[in-house]
């Protein structure tokens, strides 16, 4: 526990020498800490940092100068900054998930009271915060685990914030993070999701979206440039349109951007940036625990695993190369199947259409595992409130977000966005443009496997009659797994190689 013996002295703006002691400090200063912890003080709020690397501290206070005297103090140990801290105290984290996680909790612990919250703004799996929980409360100290969406200019100027755990730690700094947070005409983009590692598991089931909302809009371009032959400029048009209307979300906008940004390493001033972009993605886990999460859970999420998918593959780039190479030795064009001959307004329009449709089933995916999880786990997560602090700040915000809200919030139990009346007559007006798309896409030899994995939902939920029927079979030929009918109650089982053997005697 905490000694009441004075903290030592602090580096600190000008501004901050003269505010009263902070209620709340940021452990870990990289450029998302930072950033947080500039946008907390910017708000009225004097904050106190720390970071192992004392240039880090350095560097945060300087900034909190520049920017207009911050009150931000710096610390350069463990205990000054817990006990710079007024009571009762609130440590927010951004370090690296996992063991960095636990290390700097232990350096900040002994200083701590009961009463005092840690709050855990990294991207961590939700068991993780789970078990933190349970230590800190072994001490009398509260926890959160809080997903911060937004990237580094939301961290600056207004993230999406999805605090989860102990509702006393969030109560103590409501006001704290509502006016940190994106502001919306529905308010401020954070509410208190619930207990347990339910902030976690939203903000993770968030970047499952956002992983299949990136594919989507990477197979958009995709189809438009080798089918339709537009240019970047006219690309950049496109998606900047786009935005403007049904589609207006921050992943197009900032697409309508880069298609903008010529080459700084191209002498002659000419060809894109994105052109030269190695196609090998990135990431950093929370595609593959959503994906994961579903498969555990039974929840269909095939957009956001063929976005995992298509991620795993890009990494494969000399494999890809070879193959290209071998099966082109083979007879298999280098280029496009087929030439797809459309006018390209036509075009541009029915990507548009078939990009909205794709994106409500990934949409309608995430939101599915969140439902599932939250009654595995007692949550009792308010979807339609999710969506409202989605709409601002984070990286999935989109126009459409208003309208998932109003959709839940007409029926919280809803079983689809598919089967609200609003997207379902969106969905059926859309999706001959969607099926053009993808037919085309298929016959030219172009992968998409998002939109293709987003009709194939759609026509499956929308299916009263599947061939599993089949399926079931086969499992009770070779399993014994039984089955059951549509004409009678009960399980049943059927030797069918001993009565297909006589069925097929009889007709011999």
């Amino acid at each position: 526990m905490a000694s009441p013996a004075p903290a030592p002295p602090a580096a600190s703006s000008s501004a901050a020498g003269s505010s009263p002691p902070p209620r709340i400090g940021l452990a870990g200063l990289a450029t998302m800490g930072q950033n947080l912890a500039l946008n907390i003080a910017e708000r009225g709020f004097p904050i106190s940092v720390y970071n192992r690397t004392a240039a880090k501290v350095d560097a945060a206070v300087s900034r909190a100068e520049a920017e207009g005297a911050l009150p931000v103090l710096g610390h350069r140990d463990p205990r000054g900054f817990v006990l710079s801290l007024s009571r009762p105290r609130t440590v927010v984290l951004l370090v690296q998930a996992g063991r960095a996680v636990d290390a700097t909790i232990d350096a900040l612990v002994p200083y701590l009271d009961a009463g005092d919250a840690i709050v855990d703004g990294g991207n961590e799996w939700y068991q993780n915060t789970e078990r933190r929980i349970e230590e800190a409360a072994a001490r009398g100290i509260l926890y959160l685990g809080m997903g911060v969406s937004g990237g580094e200019e939301g961290a600056r100027n207004g993230p999406s914030l999805m605090p989860g755990g102990h509702v006393d730690a969030y109560n103590n700094i409501r006001d704290i993070l509502e006016k940190a947070a994106a502001q919306t005409e529905d308010g401020a983009c954070v509410t208190f999701v619930g207990p347990g590692g339910a902030g976690n598991f939203v903000k993770m089931v968030h970047n499952g979206i956002e992983y299949g909302d990136m594919q989507l809009i990477a197979e958009a371009y995709d189809v438009l440039r080798r089918v339709g032959g537009l240019s970047n400029s006219e690309i950049a048009d496109v998606f900047a349109e786009w935005n403007r209307g049904e589609l207006e979300s921050f992943l197009v906008e900032i697409t309508a951007d880069i298609f903008t940004v010529a080459d700084p390493l191209d002498g002659s001033g000419g060809g894109g940036l994105v052109d030269k972009i190695l196609d090998k993605t990135g990431m950093k886990g929370t595609g593959k625990w959503t994906v994961q999460q579903a498969a555990e859970l039974a929840i269909a999420a095939p957009t956001i695993a063929a976005s995992l998918d298509g991620r795993y593959l890009s990494g494969l780039k000399e494999e890809r190369v070879a193959a290209a190479g071998v099966l082109e030795a083979e007879g298999m064009p280098s280029g496009l199947l087929e030439t797809i001959n459309v006018d390209k307004k036509m075009l541009v329009d029915r990507v548009r259409q078939a990009l909205y449709a794709s994106k409500i089933c990934s949409y309608a995916q995430g939101m599915n595992l969140l439902r599932a999880k939250s009654v595995e786990k007692g949550w009792n997560l308010n979807l339609a409130e999710l969506a409202r602090i989605w709409k601002g700040g984070c990286i999935i915000r989109a126009k459409f977000l208003d309208r998932i809200k109003k959709a839940y919030d007409r029926n919280p139990e809803l079983a689809n966005l598919i089967v609200d009346r609003e997207f379902a007559r969106e969905m059926v007006q859309r999706q001959n443009a969607w099926r053009w798309v993808v037919a085309r896409a298929v016959e030219a030899g172009i992968s998409t496997p998002g939109m293709s994995a987003s009709l194939s939902y759609f026509d499956t939920y929308r299916c009263s009659r599947l061939p599993a029927n089949l399926i079931q079979a086969q499992r009770d030929l070779f399993g014994a797994h039984t089955y059951e009918r549509i004409d009678r109650p009960g399980s049943f089982h059927t030797e069918w190689t001993k009565l297909a053997r006589k069925s097929n005697g009889a007709a011999i």
